[in-house]
């Protein structure tokens, strides 16, 4: 039992890293990953946002089923997804003014993040259970706060390396976030055969 939980959050972290992997949100990941604080404060917001948004669109997701409008389930997910973020960005606003500067527009565009949309509809599609939704909202947030950690640390690198002019800036940034996943597409199969699950 245990192990499956396990498969699903390192599955979710590694193997089937959102931004990596699947390529969802990679707006905030190209954006904010120029500084590790801001990195570090906008995975631990997406994190937040996608357990809090897959603990709320699980049950509805049940509720409209039950009443026969499952095809409302797009719609309905994105209004709880931009109502969980204006209640962060006004107590991140509130609270930490700093990371609220540091973040700018992009708090608001995790609204958008096609990665808390894509794990509200893929904890549906693959049949699990609540706990096992929250694991996998928990590990899809992890590896999104990895792969902004690992990328800002990349971009630093990168740019004391002074590439080429032609590279500098955009090309070089799309370049090495395509060697950083790459580097994570190798993971594929590993946690399967680590957990058995």
């Amino acid at each position: 039992m245990m192990a499956q939980y396990a498969s699903i959050l390192f599955g979710m972290i590694i193997a089937n890293n959102f931004v990596l992997v699947k390529f969802l949100g990679i707006c905030p990941f190209l954006g904010v990953s120029k500084r590790l604080d801001s990195s570090v404060g906008m995975g631990l917001a997406v994190t937040l946002v996608m357990v809090l948004a897959t603990a709320a669109t699980w049950p509805l997701q049940r509720l409209l089923e039950l009443c026969g409008i499952g095809y409302l389930q797009t719609i309905v997910f994105i209004l709880v997804i931009a109502i969980l973020v204006q209640l962060l960005e006004m107590v991140i606003k509130r609270f930490m003014p700093p990371l609220y500067e540091s973040l700018g527009v992009y708090l608001p565009l995790i609204t958008t993040n096609c990665a808390v949309l894509g794990v509200c509809i893929l904890v549906i599609q693959n049949g699990y259970t609540y706990l096992q939704s929250l694991v996998a909202a928990l590990g899809g947030g992890l590896g999104f706060l990895l792969a902004m950690v690992l990328f800002s640390g990349v971009r630093q690198r990168v740019e004391e390396a002074n590439p080429p002019a032609c590279f500098r800036g955009l090309p070089i940034t799309l370049v090495s976030a395509a060697i950083v996943s790459l580097s994570f597409m190798g993971f594929s199969g590993v946690i399967e055969h680590l957990f058995g699950a």
